[in-house]
């Protein structure tokens, strides 16, 4: 599983990283997590606001900071 973090490193972005992290870890699955900094790149996604999560390439929230249980629930 692949999933990146889209936002220029604000403390929302960093915040949704640190939750994803906890959901990933207390789940105990393998996945792969991603920093998204680039402009250009969140914008090929069509995320205009950020932070937001992207699994497998599909945008699974965008614009705010869901706790790490609700991110467990886009994982499964």
């Amino acid at each position: 599983m692949k999933i990146e973090i889209l936002g220029m490193g604000c403390p929302k972005c960093k915040q949704l990283f640190d939750n994803t992290k906890k959901a990933v870890d207390e789940l105990g699955i393998n996945a792969e997590l991603i920093k998204v900094e680039d402009m250009v790149k969140i914008t090929e996604y069509g995320v205009m606001t950020t932070p937001a999560v992207v699994v497998d390439g599909k945008v699974k929230v965008a614009g705010n900071v869901p706790s790490s249980d609700e991110i467990k629930g886009m994982l499964v």
